[in-house]
């Protein structure tokens, strides 16, 4: 019998294999040994790699991923080993790992199974290389975070064991299933991996088992591994949390089956991780419509109070406290229906008009629902001072706290899909596109292989096996495919994966001269300009600009005689005074307060030279001119009283703030 059979899985991570397996040679000096690899059908050219590199190497082939626990039992099967050492591929061994393990198990008889001291790469300890089982409270303590909040106390701390001195020999329910060493006697008593556990679990579950076959297991930090954590899991498109849960509500339902209480933390668990994803998603529209709500009611409530014409003394009781509510759940719901509250951005104008709306459709109700129709009047003061609120937190948040101002600039963040060659051709063409704006975030390639490797400015993201994973990573918006490079079958199949993912599919021409979407095709060479519609020469987006413009105008001329003033005694004027005391020239149309850097280009229309316009603050980031007229030609395909309004919010944000300016 030989003295150790080290059995890795694989899945995606050839360089990671390739280093450990060069600092197992000098590990295994001391022994006779075996290593077994199971693949779990890598994309990523790791088989025939290892086969030319480690002849020595016994590799085990899947054609699918089978998950982890059952490529292990397929090694474990076949191990000749004394000890049986089971080792992520993504770690790195010390010289003397498997020397001190083997002579604490010679020790200690009653030892079953053991691990030793794993290190994140930075250093620090890998909590999950020790743990107790989950039961009723150390999953309490667990999910609900008093575990991280005291994680030197025995009576918070027991899922992780963070209040043990990590350099010192326990006894501990479990280990870590990224390193783990048992004897072959051990296996063959208790058996391998359930593979009921896809992944996560398994090494909980066969820790249980070796306990209850009367073994002990250990934490040993008298040597020690780096473990690179979760290298295969960005690989995948799998929902690793998701799967995490799962298994420890498997395991609980295995061995603790008793135990409802267990079984409902998890499930709260679970769906209370699903809650928190969307929250953090949706949190700018979300903490808007709470704030909305809660100004509407303060000002119902406050109008009804103070005003009491005549004999009138207020609503009735009977209809308290839910008159206050109803009104402003009634202005929530339409200002959600009229694009209020986004995701990423605080409106300001557009909250205001739905609030006319909201007030009309209100004071049209009460002649339908008479027997609640107490005072119109109330209803009117109510509106009055929420708008005056609505717009006061917004100020506030935008222009102080600098809070909901999204990007102006439509950025579309975009993968492209194909190799090395067509993605760096067809990324500087992106650049050079003035139809829209991209910001290739990275490429997709066909398999593994190249995830991590950069070429040019740009980086390997993932896969096509991954790719739905990073687009939500990423929040991507537009994924370009390589019509010649990728089939068809798999633009299908990966656009049907992607049916809830809020992302647009592009297929680029074999000469990437175009680009097809689905209701668009967007030209990527240069296009004659005179030929190409944009919003600026249209005549109602002409007639709202000149109105604003003017209207705008005469308001600033209000304060125009002052900042005139401060200019005779200020030798640097600033750029709020500026902005002032050119209105006479926007008033006069010669000019415009939104609008491009220039108006030189003859071929188009690009709108009359703005005061501000999408280069005012993105020209810190901008280095020559044809950017410039990048984002005058965008600004002109796209304008209308809206991007008017965001660019000049931004704008005053920029004077008020930027020292620089």
């Amino acid at each position: 019998m030989i003295d150790i059979s080290i059995i890795i899985v694989n899945y995606n991570v050839k360089e990671f294999v390739k280093n450990l397996l060069y600092s197992l040679q000098k590990a295994l000096d001391n022994f006779t040994s075996e290593i077994i690899i199971v693949d779990n059908a890598s994309s990523d050219g790791s088989v025939p790699d290892i086969k030319e590199k480690f002849d020595y190497v016994n590799v085990i082939a899947n054609k699918e991923n089978i998950g982890f626990g059952k490529a292990n039992n397929q090694g474990l099967q076949i191990a000749k080993g004394k000890y049986i050492v089971l080792l992520n591929p993504d770690t790195i061994v010390r010289e003397d790992t498997f020397t001190k393990l083997i002579e604490f198990m010679k020790a200690t008889p009653n030892a079953g199974m053991v691990t030793c001291k794993v290190l994140n790469p930075d250093g620090s300890l890998q909590l999950a290389c020790r743990r107790s089982f989950p039961g009723p409270w150390v999953s309490f303590t667990k999910i609900i975070g008093l575990s991280k909040l005291f994680p030197k106390s025995k009576l918070f701390a027991k899922y992780n064991l963070t209040y043990l001195d990590e350099n010192k020999i326990n006894e501990v329910d479990a280990v870590s299933g990224s390193f783990m060493v048992f004897t072959k006697e051990v296996y063959e008593k208790v058996g391998g991996f359930d593979p009921q556990f896809f992944m996560y679990g398994e090494d909980l579950d066969l820790c249980y088992r070796v306990q209850q076959a009367g073994y002990k297991v250990f934490y040993v930090p008298e040597t020690e591994i780096i473990h690179y954590k979760g290298e295969s899991t960005k690989r995948s498109s799998i929902d690793e949390g998701k799967i995490f849960y799962n298994a420890m509500h498997l395991f609980v339902k295995k061995h603790l089956s008793s135990s409802f209480l267990v079984e409902i933390i998890l499930r709260s668990a679970i769906i209370a991780r699903r809650f928190i994803a969307f929250v953090n998603s949706y949190k700018t529209s979300l903490i808007s419509g709470i704030i909305d709500f809660s100004l509407f009611t303060s000002a119902y409530y406050l109008a009804e109070k103070f005003y009491r014409p005549g004999n009138w003394s207020g609503f009735p009781e009977e209809v308290k406290p839910w008159i206050f509510f109803f009104p402003a759940l009634l202005q929530l719901i339409i200002s959600s229906f009229g694009g209020t509250y986004k995701r990423n951005a605080i409106s300001v104008l557009r909250a205001v008009l739905l609030l006319i709306v909201g007030f009309i459709f209100s004071s049209a109700l009460t002649y339908f629902l008479k027997q609640y129709a107490f005072s119109r009047a109330v209803l009117l003061i109510t509106y009055i001072m929420a708008g005056s609120a609505y717009v006061v937190w917004r100020f506030i948040a935008k222009i102080v706290l600098k809070i909901g101002i999204a990007d102006s600039v439509k950025n579309t963040k975009t993968l492209i899909v194909g190799s090395e060659n067509y993605c760096i051709e067809l990324s500087k063409k992106l650049d050079k596109s003035i139809t829209d704006i991209y910001t290739v975030v990275g490429f997709i390639s066909e398999t593994a292989s190249g995830i991590g490797k950069t070429f040019g400015n740009y980086s390997v993201l993932g896969s096509l096996e991954n790719i739905v994973k990073v687009i939500k990573e990423e929040k991507i918006n537009k994924v370009i495919f390589a019509s010649h490079e990728i089939s068809f079958e798999k633009m299908f199949k990966i656009v049907s994966q992607s049916d809830n993912v809020n992302v647009e599919f592009l297929v680029a021409g074999t000469e990437l001269d175009y680009l097809v979407g689905k209701s668009s095709v967007t030209m990527l060479e240069n296009i004659p300009l005179l030929k190409v519609h944009y919003n600026i020469s249209e005549a109602s987006h002409k007639i709202l600009k000149s109105i604003f413009d003017i209207s705008f105008a005469l308001l600033l001329l209000l304060v125009f005689p002052f900042a005139f003033i401060y200019s005779l005694f200020q030798e640097k004027k600033g750029c709020f005074v500026t902005f002032i005391l050119q209105a006479p020239f926007v008033l006069t149309r010669k000019k415009s307060f939104v609008g491009p850097k220039n108006t030189s280009n003859s071929q188009l229309y690009l709108g009359k030279q703005g005061l501000t316009g999408l280069w005012f603050f993105e020209k810190s980031n901008l280095s020559d001119k044809s950017a410039f007229n990048k984002l005058d030609v965008y600004y002109a395909k796209n304008q209308n009283i809206w991007l008017d309004l965001e660019i000049l919010g931004k704008s005053f944000s920029k004077m008020f703030f930027d020292k620089e300016k």
